[in-house]
Parts: C-alpha cells; structure tokens; sequence
C-alpha cells in the first residue's frame, strides 16, 4: 500500500500531473471517473494568491469527489510561498506540492519551477517553511536537474526527505530539454532505489500506453506514475493502465459513443464552473484531443473551435457519433 502520509492510495497509484491551463475541474473530474488516484491543481503563483488574483483564487477550488487532490503551488521568494502556502491550507485539500519542474521562460526565469534546481539550498529552505505551516502533507515534483551538467535531483531528494516531505515526483528531464527528446528514468530509479530515501517515489514522462507503464513499474521499482500529457483528451488511459497491470490484457478502447459523451460532460462542467463563454472557449483545445485519429475530422474540428452556440456544437457532437458510429478505433 502506498501512502502519503496517512493517504493510502493503493499499491501502485496513477497519478494525474498539473497541468497549466488543463488540470481544471472539468479536466479532472473525468480523469477522475475514469481512474485516476491523486490529482492536483493547475499549478497557482504564490503571488497571483497572495494578490489574490481572480484566476490564481480560482484556482484552488477542489470538489469532495476530487478527493484525494493537492493544491500545486510555485513561486520564487519564500515570504511570497509560505504565505501562499497558509492560503492553500485554507482551501483545505489532502495535500499541498510544490513545483519545482515547470521549464517554461515565464516560469523559470523568472527564480519559480524549474530555476530552484540551480539552487538547492533555497529550494530546501523554501520548502522547509512549507512544511512547518501545512496541516497536511507538503509533496514536490521537481526534474533532472537544470542541464546535462547539473543533475542534481539525487541530492535534492535526500535533502528534501530530510526536511519533512511525504513524496517525490521526478519528470525524466532536465529543464534545459522542455519537453524534447527521450524522458530518462535511470535516475529516478536511483532515488527510488536508494537505502535512505523511504518516501514514495514517483515517475514522469513519456507514459503514454499500458506496456509502457508496465515496463517503467519493473525496470525502476517506483511507487506509481503520474501521468500528463497523455491523458489530455483520453482520460481512459489510467483504467486501460490498471487492467494492464491487473490482468496483462487491454481493455477496449473507447467507442465514439464514449468519446462524445465524455466531451460533452467536460464542455457542460466547463461552461458551468467558468461561465459559458469561458467554457465554451477554452474546451476548443480539446476537440482534437478528444477525436485524434478520425479520419477527415477536419470539417468538424474546425466548425467546433469557431462558433460560440453550445446548442451547436452539441448537434455537432451528435453529428460526429453519427458519421464515425461504425469506425473501429483503436
């Protein structure tokens, strides 16, 4: 059984990654119907809270069915995070994690995510100011490290274990890659491996099928995946996982009926959690999502990402099911 702290989460938990812009309610609560274990929040800026920005304080709205889910939080000054941190407490999740990872320029350089891997001093004391205030358990995902000549997450997990955290993720990456090449696991199969971390230990990156799960759960021992990009749009893959696992076979995949119907949930809790306009337009990122591998889907994404009628695109939908009712997908 894997816990943070006294979350239990089974004996190998799918996690699902914060993702900007995508890790909304409406995103997770069909994760969530379709197996994922822990989630998180978009990850939110310590000072956009302590601003108390609209969208940072928007935010932290987590549901009881989201249960168990982390507040995610990134910053560049202490001060700013550990306010921030007692904010989140508020809020009242299971946890609350802090970003170390995140390597886009808005975000690095400017001393948030990722930069905090060139400075592991401040990263421990950082996140040592986190743990003395929550009420719960405080997890970090974090990278490689900030080059090829700096990995440095060996070092940084000790040192973090040692101030109080419940678990680690690792994305298999240094910042400097963004998201390019390969992800590398070798070395969150060292931390994981090694005698003095205890915490769970969980691995990012590149997880996008059953069999690949399966072989980064075998070759590097880890505790659970968290999983990110891949299920933008296909939230089936944390069940198709676990029947993986469970039983070596796959489960079918989804039928076009199970994709539309799956849409229209996230677009009607989108419209409702946003308002209608917002819903309607920031679900445009996910149609494609949604029907990637139709053939001639063109037409109707483009039609989709254009109008602001929710009675259309709903006979849209409708019209998508009709005309793909006899595909074979796989």
């Amino acid at each position: 059984m894997v816990k943070i702290g006294n979350i239990e989460l089974g004996d190998f938990p799918l996690l699902l990654a914060p993702m900007e812009d995508v890790s909304d309610p409406p995103f997770r609560a069909v994760c969530k119907k379709n197996g994922a274990d822990l989630m998180y929040t978009e990850f939110i800026s310590s000072e956009g809270l302590i601003r108390e920005a609209a969208k940072s304080v928007q935010k932290l709205d987590i549901f009881e069915y989201e249960r168990p889910i982390g507040i995610q939080l990134f910053g560049s000054d202490i001060n700013s995070m550990r306010e921030a941190g007692i904010i989140a407490n508020n809020a009242n999740p299971d946890l609350i994690d802090i970003n170390y990872g995140c390597p886009v320029r808005q975000v690095a350089c400017r001393g948030a995510g990722a930069a905090l891997l060139q400075d592991i001093p401040k990263m421990v004391l950082m996140t040592s100011e986190i743990v003395k205030i929550a009420q719960r358990p405080v997890t970090v995902k974090t990278r490689l490290g900030w080059d090829d000549s700096t990995k440095n997450v060996v070092e940084a997990a000790e040192r973090l274990q040692d101030i109080g955290i419940s678990a680690l993720t690792i994305h298999g990456r240094t910042r400097a890659q963004l998201y390019k090449g390969e992800a590398d696991w070798t070395l969150i199969g060292e931390i994981k491996n090694n005698s003095r971390i205890k915490i769970p230990i969980f691995g990012n990156g590149d997880v996008d099928s059953p069999e690949k799960a399966k072989e980064m759960k075998e070759r590097y021992g880890i505790d659970g995946i968290m999983i990110g990009r891949a299920s933008i749009g296909y939230p089936w893959i944390f069940n198709e996982i676990k029947h993986f696992l469970k039983t070596g076979s796959h489960l079918a995949p989804p039928t076009i009926f199970d994709r539309v119907q799956t849409c229209k949930e996230h677009l009607d809790f989108s419209m409702k959690w946003k308002s209608k306009h917002a819903g309607i337009v920031e679900m445009r990122r996910h149609y494609t999502n949604y029907f990637k591998g139709l053939p001639n889907f063109k037409e109707f994404r483009l039609k989709l990402v254009t109008t602001y009628s929710y009675d259309e695109i709903i006979s849209l939908l409708e019209d998508v099911e009709k005309k793909y009712s006899n595909l074979e997908l796989v």
